[in-house]
């Protein structure tokens, strides 16, 4: 191969970078775009044509919402139900996805089949939440977490994906006189942490961003209200008092407000950010978790 660069090379090089930089800029545009909607003040936000910088920096936005105690108690169910969902969702689907990988186990073509089953039929809301009343679930924390244990998707990704680790592992723990419960913990887990971590992030992401369980199972008991619950509540309130009067927008320069817009982008910001501080570190087992599922040998 020649050491030197053609200028066809230089030329094919530098429009690709300028695609993907071109790439790279629209996809963080519309959340730096919320950013500085959330920083700019939220008179200033309705004249439009804000760009990827506030005109007007202000932090108002923010303090309105955080000036609700109510948040504060919201945040906390939220980080809770995230962690122990997180948690719970995970170790059980594992268990689950390893006794479903045993070739010798008799029922594993049976209970796949129902798992597969239940991704395409569904109860609908009010069986569910008949169901829910009789097991005591409702405006309970349990409600949170135990419902979302078992997912048919999160088993199959995990499943698949100990079927491909070598039989010989297994069996060479058997000789050796361990149990199923030691090969999963010592072998298949150590193992499987790129897939783990995947469905990991998975199942934190919906606990995190979850709302409507709590408007379902648990908005008459306040101290279960969640994060995303609360925000929703925050918005609907802002879009109510912009309907009720017109002038109430028409203020001194010195005075401060909020508008649907501005609590829109606070809102969008104060939720996603947590999310975005916990990525990076699973990032790496996130993208090969999901390309090891591919290979094959």
């Amino acid at each position: 191969m020649s050491k030197f660069r053609t200028r066809e090379d230089l030329f094919l090089d530098t429009l690709i970078y300028l695609f993907l930089i071109f790439l790279t800029f629209i996809t963080i545009y519309p959340f730096l775009n919320v950013l500085a909607i959330s920083l700019n003040d939220a008179i200033d936000s309705n004249r439009g044509l804000l760009g990827i910088w506030p005109r007007k920096f202000t932090l108002y936005n923010f303090q309105n919402i955080l000036s609700d105690h109510q948040i504060y108690h919201a945040t906390m169910i939220s980080i809770l139900r995230t962690v122990i969902g997180t948690v719970l969702g995970l170790t059980a689907s594992t268990v689950f996805a390893y006794v479903l990988s045993r070739k010798d186990f008799f029922l594993r073509k049976f209970l796949t089949a129902f798992v597969l089953i239940t991704m395409y039929l569904n109860a609908g809301i009010l069986p569910i939440f008949f169901l829910y009343r009789e097991l005591n679930l409702i405006n309970n924390f349990l409600v949170y977490v135990i419902p979302g244990m078992v997912t048919a998707f999160n088993v199959i990704v995990v499943k698949k994906f100990i079927e491909q680790l070598p039989d010989s592992l297994v069996e060479s723990a058997r000789i050796d006189g361990a149990g199923e419960l030691r090969i999963l913990v010592r072998i298949i887990v150590p193992l499987s942490l790129p897939i783990l971590a995947t469905i990991a992030l998975f199942i934190a992401v919906y606990q995190w961003n979850a709302w409507f369980d709590t408007f379902l199972y648990a908005s008459s008991r306040e101290s279960l209200s969640t994060l995303q619950y609360e925000l929703m509540k925050t918005l609907q309130s802002a879009m109510r008092n912009m309907g009720s009067s017109s002038v109430d927008y028409v203020q001194s320069a010195t005075s401060q407000m909020t508008t649907p817009q501005s609590v829109r982008a606070a809102m969008t910001i104060i939720a996603t950010a947590p999310i975005l501080v916990v990525y990076p570190f699973l990032q790496k087992y996130f993208v090969k978790g999901l390309t090891l599922g591919g290979v094959k040998e």
